[in-house]
Order: structure tokens, then C-alpha cells, then sequence
């Protein structure tokens, strides 16, 4: 009997029952009867939804959390016989992982690094993973979402810290036109002709502008 094997999988050969060898990609002959049995594993990547848990952080605060986790089989053999349903084992390791990473943050830690967030759960995943056959390559965060209040508090919490940042920013303007205008009030005070030079400058960059420099006197009273 011919067997083909599809460059995206891999299949597990028994007789009467017991494991045999893994075939590779390709066209295998193997003999013809019926103690033979053979099992095919797909070896290409997939993605778990993790959605939904919600857990409490180091300071007592609840977040829901849902995760993407791409993995891969990478033992066939050890995929296949190691647990009755490895997806399932796989899950509660996620599960798992994302709670011990939480619970061991503060809140205001998990929010500013996500990225940071999502490598330290797939490191777990990772570390328990080869036992059933597959590899973790990844694990991301999709939502982090926080209770009503807790998101109105942290929304008000950044709005103020944006206010503050302006208001800062404003006083860092109005101080450097306080500085600039003490400057030249001192340089006018030092040198009195450079604010004659600065009206003649003015009045020729003024169109329609008439200035008179040496205005002749008064006429002296009729009697």
C-alpha cells in the first residue's frame, strides 16, 4: 500500500496499536494489511482566542484581558499520544500564565507595557509547552479592558495630566515673553536712540505713514 504524505503534515504509522515511526513528506510504501493504522497531524500554524478572563492585579484592581496565542506542532508523536486533548491543556496553560503574570503587577505597570506584557506570558507558555508536542511563537494581548469606574478614573487621571502639561508648557511661554520684554525694556533704558532707530524703522514699513522729526515751533502770539 502507497501513502502520501502532504508537505503540511505528518503522519504517525502503528501496527496492532503501538507507534511505529512518523512519516515525513512524501510517498511511503508500507505493507498491505489491516494491523496497520495511521494518523495525520497538521504541523501548520494555528491561533487560540483566549477571551474573557478576568483577573485582579497586585494592587486589587479587576482588568478582563483576552490574548491571540499562534502555536505550532512541532513533536507529532508526543501531540498526538500526550494528552486526550492537548487544545484543551494548552488553553488552561494560557489561562494560567496570563493569571500569574497579572496578579504579580500593578495595574499602572500592565497598562504602560503591553508588549512587555504579552512576552512575559508566552515566556510561561513556552517553558510548559514541549511536553505536549507543540511550540508557542507568540502570544498577544488584544483588549485589556478595565471596570466602568476604574476606566473613568484612569480617562480623568490622563486628562489631567494633559492639563497639567499645558498649563506648564503656557507658563514656560509667558515667562520667556516676561524675560524678552524685561531685556528690551533694559536695552532702551541703556540707549535711548535705539528707540528713535526702531520708529524710523517702523514708519518705513508702515505704508500711509507720515512722521514728522522736527515739528517747527509755534507761531508767537498776535498782540
Amino acid at each position: 500500500m502507497r501513502v502520501t504524505v502532504m508537505e503540511w503534515e505528518r503522519t504517525l504509522l502503528f501496527r496492532d496499536g503501538r507507534f511505529q515511526r512518523v512519516l515525513e513528506p512524501g510517498r511511503h510504501r508500507i505493507g498491505r494489511s489491516a494491523r496497520h493504522t495511521l494518523v495525520s497531524v497538521d504541523i501548520r500554524p494555528r491561533v487560540m482566542h483566549v477571551t474573557g478572563q478576568d483577573l485582579l492585579t497586585s494592587d486589587g484592581l479587576s482588568l478582563r484581558l483576552s490574548m491571540a496565542v499562534t502555536w505550532s506542532v512541532t513533536e507529532p508523536h508526543a501531540f498526538s499520544l500526550g494528552a486526550q486533548s492537548t487544545e484543551h491543556i494548552l488553553y488552561g496553560r494560557v489561562q494560567d500564565a496570563a493569571r500569574a503574570v497579572v496578579t504579580a503587577a500593578p495595574l499602572e505597570d500592565l497598562l504602560a507595557d503591553r508588549p512587555a506584557l504579552s512576552a512575559n506570558i508566552a515566556a510561561l507558555i513556552t517553558g510548559d509547552a514541549p511536553d505536549l508536542g507543540l511550540t508557542v511563537a507568540e502570544a498577544v494581548i488584544r483588549d485589556l479592558m478595565l471596570p466602568g469606574e476604574l476606566r473613568r478614573a484612569t480617562l480623568e487621571t490622563l486628562l489631567a495630566r494633559e492639563r497639567g502639561r499645558a498649563d506648564l508648557e503656557r507658563a514656560r511661554a509667558e515667562s520667556a515673553a516676561l524675560r524678552s520684554l524685561a531685556n528690551t525694556a533694559r536695552l532702551l533704558e541703556d540707549h535711548p536712540s535705539l528707540l528713535h532707530l526702531r520708529t524710523l524703522q517702523a514708519a518705513t514699513t508702515t505704508p500711509n505713514t507720515h512722521l514728522i522729526l522736527n515739528p517747527p515751533p509755534p507761531p508767537p502770539p498776535t498782540s
